[in-house]
């Protein structure tokens, strides 16, 4: 079950590609036809949604869920700027800012397995920076994921609070709700845009690479160790970079390959020093 929730994480990238539309419309697709599944799970599963929340809830679900959709949003935009490898890499930082924010805001110590996860992270993504020039698409692109890296991570720390008392699936349903109505503004003028095709790309994004890949996930977690499962999640780059190539000849360089071989490698040593604290939302 994890490996199919990692193959379907990977190719959210796939089809943020494919969809022709900006990275507004295609949030909101995904937002909301992750709600009609998971309110249909819900229903089927006989699941109450509104169970554990309260006022102070309601207010980290609302903040969850607008990072959520920056993180989202930040995410196809580095997909349509620099390809899919690239905003995955970028996207793929999250457990260095994590790290980070441990610092930072729950004034947590690093020690040598988040030194080494950090030094991994910065020199992967100095090997897949295609050229120090931010106006080049490829290093946009990157740019942009890692914009997407520090959202998740943000959105990592939220979930700790937002998560207590919660299910996965009412926090996710709720976070889901609160990234369509912030997004529906801004995608409004363009929701003629998509074609009939689109809103099939779409429909699957949401429902199974968001609704059906969170649910495999969670349920892997039964099974599975935690940390276990997060080293299988963490090949979710492995899998986007080979059907990208696979779909759109997007062939990955010998340096590419190297620093996202580091960055994976950071991942496996982030799921094995913890286990994940976040829905996983990529």
């Amino acid at each position: 079950m994890a490996h199919s929730a990692a193959l379907l994480f990977g190719l959210t990238g796939v089809f943020g590609a494919l969809i022709r539309a900006d990275a507004t419309v295609i949030t909101f697709g995904r937002a909301a036809f992750a709600l009609a599944a998971l309110a249909l799970f819900a229903l089927a599963r006989q699941r109450p949604l509104l169970r554990g929340l309260d006022r102070y809830k309601l207010c980290m679900l609302v903040v969850s869920g607008l990072l959520l959709a920056a993180h989202w949003v930040s995410f196809f935009v580095a997909v349509k700027v620099g390809g899919v490898a690239m905003a995955t890499l970028g996207f793929a930082s999250f457990p260095a800012f994590i790290a980070l924010l441990d610092m930072l805001v729950f004034r947590e110590r690093i020690g040598s397995a988040e030194a080494i996860l950090l030094t991994l992270v910065t020199l992967g993504l100095v090997l897949v920076t295609p050229s120090f020039d931010a106006g080049e698409a490829g290093t946009a692109g990157l740019l942009w994921g890692v914009l997407s890296g520090l959202m998740f991570a943000l959105l990592a720390v939220a979930n700790r609070r937002a998560a207590r008392g919660m299910d996965a699936l009412g926090l996710a349903f709720w976070q889901n709700l609160v990234v369509a109505l912030a997004v529906a503004p801004f995608a409004a003028a363009s929701l003629g845009a998509p074609t009939r095709l689109d809103w099939f790309y779409l429909g699957l994004l949401g429902v199974f690479c968001t609704g059906l890949a969170h649910y495999l996930f969670v349920k892997s977690l039964e099974r599975l160790h935690a940390r276990s499962a997060g080293m299988i999640i963490a090949l979710e780059p492995v899998y986007a970079i080979a059907c990208a190539w696979w779909l759109f000849a997007q062939q990955p360089s010998a340096r590419m390959l190297a620093g996202a071989a580091l960055i994976v490698s950071a991942i496996v040593l982030s799921a094995r020093a913890r286990a994940p604290n976040a829905v996983r939302d990529a």
